[in-house]
């Protein structure tokens, strides 16, 4: 008698694990006892019609046929002309049921319905049906009545053709919609004379709901790649044409009604659906009317799949959203209380309203979830033992109010923008929370928390900057396989190479020889043969610099000359040239600051050599000298701010000031330096006109009348492109090789005091470290100038590719921060602690020099002019 009793007693325990995973994962997740919530501004619609088209593949509907025509020509034209469109992503189960509940209601299927077969309501749930005003819906009875049931009111009507039509065996399944359709047409025909329906078609916060069943039906009757199926895509197409237009004319074209397509789920090849298949979750959306934004053209778009080049649309904004997100949509066009049951979050970039009605309206979306988490703590706290009960400590009482208020002060205060975000501030600030509490329970050192929680902050600044990530992305996977894979190539050698360079400066020759062939690689040689040239020749020029050894070995005195002579004589000749063109130098004052700034060059080349002579011939550093080059290096650091802002006139002022400085602190060739880096300069300008032309990102604009004064019209800023990374990566490796091109405290004794000897020669480490400083200073300064150029000719807006430049610095402080060595020589972990503090320190320094370049290139000081007295 033992063993049936315990064949029994395991029959039943397995009984009972069997029916708990019904108890525990089929039971109705949903709360009651919210309050409803509503934006409190006036909608854009009066009225809302949505068209499901049941079982309609997202692919389907957009892509073309082999002669570039469509299935459906009207919903073409609506998406390319009147409104906005997208893929809205369902999930499983990808069934009708749950999907028209998704659709219209804003959660996904409660799962308790799975053992009814999703037929009736097993919970009573709130809807955009239940909350409108009226709804009327046309349809199948599988689907209409379940939104009747339990609505408040007598306000939902349902029309449904017999459940003996669904017929899968049917020749013309598409009679289904043509049933729909037809009934529509009478019933807003018999309204003109039923005053009762007449007036209550003329109310707002209406819905009309079609129920297209007939491509669903035939693509399990024939498969979607069927001509049945197809057929029907058609006549829908022309339904839903007849439908608005009808419409339309009935409220006399008021603007009040906006419109909504989309689908439960699709199918897949063989006819099937209710997994996961992307042919089954990807289902079309498009909406147009009130209230909703027209088509919004893009130059390139963050999606990896292939289907905007497949259906033609790559140059139209393409919004995705969550199926749920689509209830939420439909409330706040008509401006209906959002579902109480809704997890859909409002797809804003489907608005065309104002920024207040956007913050009001996803502001409301947040209480409205939000009053759901209210309801279950509340619940969860009355049914669990009080000192089990943890509250959840980011959404306390105080938390929500301290939340609802400061996103109602914003909006208050117009900042609307800001309203938008505090959602995503808190969920960074839970992200931080649970952080810190697994370094609690460690008892970690306070510094462990500030490296762990610093990332939370500056990932939360990314997301924020998505967009612009967005972009770049975009663009790269725009490209080829081969061409994505080469450029990614690309750029990780050039990052390793300006890593390399800290420890070999030859790695910049490299660099620099590459560069030279960029207008070969590129094509660009074709249309600008002389500027390329110019471009490679000083490339190579500047390549030389890296290979030479460190400065302060041995002083060479006429290089230096050399190097003011050079100046001067590219001096008469921007004198000479501009007097040919507009950008002329526009009074005798520019004219007299130029021919004093060529002074300045000729003294500071004589002063150079005469002191070198003095101290040779152990004669000391001559008092005139020592004024001179003091006055040179005080009056350099104003005069530019004097000159014209005019491109190339502002920026060769710049290089004029700064050389006499350079040259009173050079001893030999690193004079020649700054002279070929300005140069390159100048021709990196022009070869980034040339490149804009290329891509056809915009027309060459004319740099000879460029002003920077007037060159900040953020209006005129363009999108991202993937050339403005090279751009980004040319101003790095530029700045890398302005420090280490002729070895500049690339180590401490690379130091020649011999460079200060026109200034000082008593030893004072302050003052001769202060001009040391200033010397390794410059060149960075002429390439940042450089830069700002390239930004504003380029319409490119500072902060979008000073992002860029700091990702490429940052990449290469994590190389080193990998570097850093705690064991071996005092050398060897000197030498890598401060290659790490040095790229730290680059970084920081280039935002500095950003600022400075800004204020160098855009601001103009205007001496007082002597006024002519008249005698009478």
């Amino acid at each position: 008698m033992g063993i049936p009793v315990f064949i029994l007693a395991g029959l039943l325990v397995h009984f009972v694990f069997l029916v708990s995973i019904f108890d525990i994962y089929f039971s109705s997740p949903l709360v009651h006892g919210m309050t409803p919530q509503q934006t409190p501004l006036p909608p854009p619609a009066k009225r809302l019609v949505l068209f499901v088209a049941d079982g309609l593949r997202a692919d389907s509907l957009y892509e073309l046929n082999g002669n570039d025509t469509t299935q459906a020509p009207y919903l073409r034209g609506i998406l390319e002309n009147n409104g906005s469109w997208g893929i809205s992503h369902t999930r499983v189960p990808t069934e009708s049921r749950p999907g028209h509940v998704a659709l219209i209601a804003g959660f996904y299927e409660d799962v308790s319905a799975v053992a009814k077969g999703w037929r009736e309501n097993p919970v009573e749930f709130d809807s955009v049906f239940n909350e409108s005003k009226y709804t009327w819906s046309w349809g199948s009875p599988d689907i209409l009545p379940m939104f009747a049931k339990g609505a408040t009111g007598d306000h939902v009507y349902t029309f449904c053709y017999t459940a003996e039509s669904e017929d899968f065996g049917a020749q013309d399944a598409a009679k289904l919609d043509t049933w729909v359709f037809d009934h529509v047409k009478s019933f807003f025909n018999s309204s003109r004379s039923n005053q009762t329906l007449f007036s209550a078609l003329n109310e707002e916060k209406v819905v009309l709901f079609l129920h297209l069943l007939g491509i669903d039906t035939n693509g399990h009757a024939h498969r979607p790649n069927s001509r049945e199926y197809k057929e029907n895509i058609k006549k829908v197409d022309e339904g839903v044409k007849e439908i608005a237009s009808m419409i339309d004319d009935f409220y006399e074209n008021d603007g009040k009604t906006a419109f909504i397509l989309t689908s439960d789920h699709g199918m897949t090849d063989w006819g099937s659906h209710g997994a996961g298949h992307p042919s089954e979750t990807l289902t079309p959306l498009i909406v147009w009317g009130a209230g909703v934004n027209y088509p919004q053209k893009v130059t390139s778009q963050p999606f990896e799949d292939n289907f905007l080049k497949e259906w033609k649309l790559e140059n139209l904004k393409r919004l995705d959203v969550n199926q749920a997100d689509i209830a939420p949509l439909m409330a706040s066009l008509i401006g209906v209380p959002f579902p109480l049951n809704s997890v859909g979050t409002l797809p804003l970039a489907y608005l065309n309203n104002s920024a207040h009605f956007k913050a009001e309206s996803i502001f409301t979306n947040a209480v409205q979830i939000l009053e759901q988490f209210k309801v279950k703590m509340r619940q969860k706290k009355e049914t669990t033992l009080s000192f089990l009960f943890t509250p959840f400590k980011p959404l306390s009482d105080s938390e929500q109010i301290n939340f609802l208020k400061k996103v109602r002060l914003y909006i208050q205060q117009q900042k609307y923008d800001e309203a938008e975000s505090t959602v995503l501030f808190y969920g960074f600030a839970f992200v931080g929370m649970i952080i810190a509490f697994f370094l609690l329970i460690q008892t970690c050192p306070w510094t462990y928390y500030v490296y762990c929680l610093l990332p939370v902050p500056v990932w939360y600044a990314v997301v924020r900057e998505l967009p612009v990530i967005q972009d770049l992305a975009a663009n790269l996977l725009s490209l080829h396989i081969h061409q994505s894979v080469g450029f990614l190539v690309v750029c990780t050698l050039g990052i390793e190479i300006l890593v390399f360079s800290f420890f070999y400066r030859s790695a910049l020759t490299i660099g620099l020889v590459v560069f030279a062939g960029w207008p070969v690689i590129t094509q660009l040689w074709v249309q600008a043969k002389k500027t390329a040239l110019i471009w490679t020749l000083l490339c190579v020029l500047l390549a030389i610099f890296p290979l030479m050894p460190v400065v302060g070995r041995e002083p060479n005195i006429p290089l230096v000359i050399a190097a003011g002579l050079l100046t001067l004589l590219f001096s008469c000749f921007s004198l000479a040239s501009p007097c040919k063109s507009a950008n002329k130098y526009r009074n005798n004052e520019d004219l007299k600051l130029h021919f004093y700034q060529m002074l300045s060059i000729a003294l500071s080349t004589y002063v150079v050599s005469s002191t070198h002579d003095s101290l040779k011939n152990k004669q000391g550093l001559p008092v005139l000298n020592q004024i001179i080059s003091w006055m040179t290096l005080v009056s350099s650091l104003v005069l530019p701010l004097l000159s014209p802002t005019f491109l190339f006139q502002r920026l060769f002022s710049i290089l004029l000031s700064l050389m006499s400085i350079y040259l009173l602190l050079s001893t030999g060739y690193e004079a020649l330096f700054p002279l070929v880096l300005s140069g390159l300069m100048f021709a990196w300008i022009n070869m980034e006109q040339e490149a804009l032309q290329h891509y056809g990102l915009s027309f060459k604009p004319k740099l000879a009348v460029f002003n920077f004064a007037y060159a900040t019209d953020i209006t005129q800023f363009r999108q991202l492109h993937l050339d403005d990374i090279r751009r980004s990566f040319f101003f790095v490796f530029f700045i890398v090789t302005a420090f280490f091109g002729t070895g500049n405290i690339a180590s401490v004794n690379s130091f020649d005091p011999a460079s200060v000897y026109c200034f000082l020669t008593a030893f004072s480490p302050f003052m001769m470290g202060g001009l040391l400083v200033l010397k390794v200073v410059i060149p960075f300064v002429l390439v940042s100038c450089a830069f700002e150029a390239v930004q504003v000719t380029t319409q490119l807006s500072s902060k979008s590719l000073f992002l860029i430049v700091l990702v490429i610095s940052d990449i290469m402080a994590l190389h080193f921060f990998f570097l850093v060595k705690d064991y071996g020589s005092w050398l060897d972990i000197g030498t890598s602690i401060s290659h790490y503090v040095l790229v730290m320190s680059l970084t920081i320094f280039m935002m500095l020099m950003n600022g400075l370049a800004q204020l160098l290139t855009t601001k103009r000081l205007e001496l007082p002019r002597r006024t002519k007295h008249h005698s009478t």
